[in-house]
């Protein structure tokens, strides 16, 4: 279900256990391939498959696109703000689900900008709020094991704009990625204790802007082995697992 197609008298009506899920993304650049609203496509993506294996057990909140960018602003088209009015905003939303009777409360990110500010959100949210339970989960986190399965690429080749958002794209909005844009593998290294990709993380962290990372292309990573193919695997076990998260995140 989402929550702004229901009349106000059907969210009185619903369940307050019910889990309530809110997409944080991004619209930034994506490299010449893919367009800006990549993470906000991927991340409603992730949700229609949820929503479409859950139905009801679910409540999908309205998506929040523009979120933690700062790092891709060289880059004409991104939209960013700062972490301050990230953690007001969606905290003011999360303050209404939760006014509102709710208490079963899951961040589902897709911008690797959000993850830091998230944690805190979900730190100060539940310090504040002790008889909510809320989650933060970015996608490739949650599924990182099944995705380590699905690869092709070696090490870097799955960062931004890579071999599986470009596959996500040709499955879920194929039409915007300019596939005779596409490139092969792309990675600017550093230091060894600071090198990463999705789901192999650094052991260290190293401040770059993602010009510095892409060497001014946009991308890291190896797009040139996504296929539609690998996108339904992809949503396929991210999907699963979000799934879990909501089914038990209710029970007390």
């Amino acid at each position: 279900m989402r929550w702004e197609t229901l009349t106000t008298n059907e969210v009185a009506a619903l369940d307050r256990d019910i889990p309530v899920v809110l997409n944080v993304a991004a619209i930034e650049q994506h490299g010449p391939h893919l367009p800006l609203e990549t993470d906000a496509v991927i991340g409603d993506h992730f949700l229609q498959a949820l929503e479409a294996k859950l139905g009801d057990r679910v409540l999908i909140l309205p998506q929040v696109k523009v979120c933690c960018s700062e790092h891709h602003m060289d880059f004409p088209g991104t939209l960013s703000v700062r972490h301050e009015t990230f953690l007001a905003y969606v905290g003011d939303i999360l303050e209404s689900v939760v006014r509102h009777g709710f208490r079963n409360i899951v961040l589902f990110n897709s911008h690797g900008g959000n993850q830091a500010i998230g944690q805190v959100l979900l730190e100060t949210f539940g310090t504040k709020h002790r008889d909510c339970r809320i989650a933060f989960l970015t996608w490739w986190r949650l599924a990182a094991k099944e995705l380590g399965a699905i690869r092709e690429s070696a090490f870097a080749g799955i960062n931004h704009a890579c071999e599986f958002e470009t596959s996500l794209m040709l499955l879920g909005a194929p039409k915007s990625v300019r596939t005779a844009l596409v490139s092969g593998m792309n990675y600017v290294g550093t230091h060894d204790w600071a090198n990463a990709d999705m789901i192999l993380p650094a052991r260290g962290a190293l401040f770059r802007s993602m010009h510095e990372m892409s060497g001014g292309t946009g991308v890291v990573g190896d797009p040139s082995l996504a296929t539609r193919e690998k996108g339904e695997q992809i949503t396929a076990a991210v999907v699963e697992q979000l799934a879990h998260v909501v089914e038990t995140i209710r029970q007390r």
